[in-house]
């Protein structure tokens, strides 16, 4: 046991040292690039949770092709932030949230620490239901059976950190490569109108009230605030520089790993709403629960299809939720420099889930919810990061430039923007253009 812990320990030794010899001009392949690829793909499986699952059904059966273009959008503010934290990580040899601590005050940090803590159990509310779902479906046992089966499970993947961060990176890269093949292989089956589906994703329009809580969703289950502090906690530390140039190389295999993981993330999105469309726009567009997209499947396009939906809902949930658990882990110990064990970590943010089912609400609409809330939440962390990765004080010469300063800020604004519309709406003021129908 003790030779094969060492054997796995050094997965993450070789990684560094065949980054190393790519910094110091010796690269011999492609593996050795390899070794700078992880953290983003970690990242990226956020971006993919079975909230996003919940979000793109409903958009997809209600709306048809209609919402796409705010996964685009939505897709592309995240890997705008995404690069940014990774790039704070990377420069500072800090992640987020204890650059918070370090240079916020007191009370400001308390108050980010409780509406983060607030957010990963939203976050872990969608994800560890999601995958407790697809069990229950796949393997026909009770939910609660499921949600056991999966806190087994998304332990069992945690405790392969101790083991240094390859082992977890290789782990949660096989879960999303099994998602992005499960949903090529429903583009394939669903009848999906590839000419509209592209007008769509160019042309933005929100046709009522109930779209723009869709669009909400669909952000708050896209750009996710605990991925944006766990980038930067991925990033510190793990591969070596000793010098600006180093860095700059660093930073530069970090943006393409960023750009690659989530042009697939946003791409599987984008096939969730148009299979969704495509199978259940035209006569069945009041699916709105990923229970109900299962049973409706079968009939319309087999059980080939269904399964392929549950084996992707299964990762989906397992991975994040493991994702969930490490982000919520660095948040604590970078707010209060506090840690907890993993496993109380575990029952502790997995608890309203099992509120949530014992008390018979809707699960599929509490993945929705939950997917406002973090859309609430986020503005703190991108506001944050933001502010970070603009001082030069800070960054040095890898500080913002002007054009990535205007992209972040306009980022920003868009989600502080459909923050407040969604909560005058909460509050029952009218809204301007959405009171009719669709």
């Amino acid at each position: 046991m003790t030779e094969i812990i060492a054997q796995r320990g050094s997965l993450s030794d070789r990684t560094v040292s065949a980054g190393r010899r790519v910094l110091a001009g010796q690269p011999d392949g492609l593996r050795a690039y390899l070794a700078f690829a992880g953290p983003a793909v970690i990242a990226s499986i956020a971006y993919m949770d079975p909230g996003n699952f919940a979000t793109n059904i409903q958009a997809g059966a209600k709306y048809g092709y209609m919402l796409l273009w705010v996964v685009l959008a939505a897709n592309l503010i995240a890997m705008l932030f995404q690069a940014l934290s990774a790039k704070l990580g990377i420069v500072t040899g800090r992640n987020l949230a204890e650059m918070c601590r370090e240079h916020f005050p007191g009370l400001v940090v308390w108050a980010m620490w409780v509406v983060s803590e607030i957010a990963a159990m939203a976050t872990d509310l969608a994800e560890f239901l999601g995958g407790a779902i697809g069990l229950s479906l796949l393997f026909h046992i009770p939910l609660f059976a499921g949600m056991a089966v999966t806190a087994v499970i998304t332990y069992g993947v945690l405790m392969f950190e101790g083991f240094g961060f390859r082992p977890i990176e290789l782990i949660i890269g096989s879960m999303v490569s099994i998602i992005a093949l499960c949903y090529v292989i429903e583009l394939f089956i669903a009848p999906v109108d590839w000419t509209s589906a592209a007008v769509h994703t160019l042309m933005p329009q929100i046709p009522d009230a109930e779209a723009l809580l869709l669009s909400v969703g669909i952000i708050g289950a896209t750009v996710m605030p605990h991925a944006v502090y766990l980038h930067s906690g991925l990033t510190q530390g793990r591969m070596p520089v000793h010098n600006d140039s180093e860095r700059r190389k660093v930073l530069r295999f970090s943006n393409r790993e960023v750009i690659i993981a989530l042009v697939v993330a946003g791409l599987v999105n984008m096939a969730m709403v148009m299979m969704a469309s495509g199978a259940f726009h035209a006569g069945h567009s009041d699916v709105a629960e990923i229970e109900t997209a299962y049973h409706t499947l079968t009939p319309l396009l087999g059980i080939g299809a269904a399964g392929v939906f549950l084996l992707s809902l299964v990762a989906s949930g397992i991975s994040s939720s493991t994702v969930g658990t490490m982000a919520g882990q660095m948040i604590m110990q970078g707010f209060l420099r506090f840690k907890v064990p993993i496993l109380v970590r575990r029952l502790v943010t997995m608890l309203p889930a099992f509120v949530v089912v014992a008390l018979g609400a809707n699960a599929t609409s509490s993945l929705v919810i939950s997917q406002v809330v973090l859309s609430i939440a986020l503005p703190l962390p991108m506001i944050s990061l933001l502010i970070f990765t603009s001082r030069r004080d800070i960054m040095g010469q890898f500080a913002n430039g002007r054009l990535t300063l205007v992209a972040a800020v306009a980022g920003t604004t868009v989600v502080l923007l459909l923050n407040v519309f969604l909560i005058l709406q909460t509050l029952g003021v009218s809204i301007p253009g959405l009171s009719g129908g669709a």
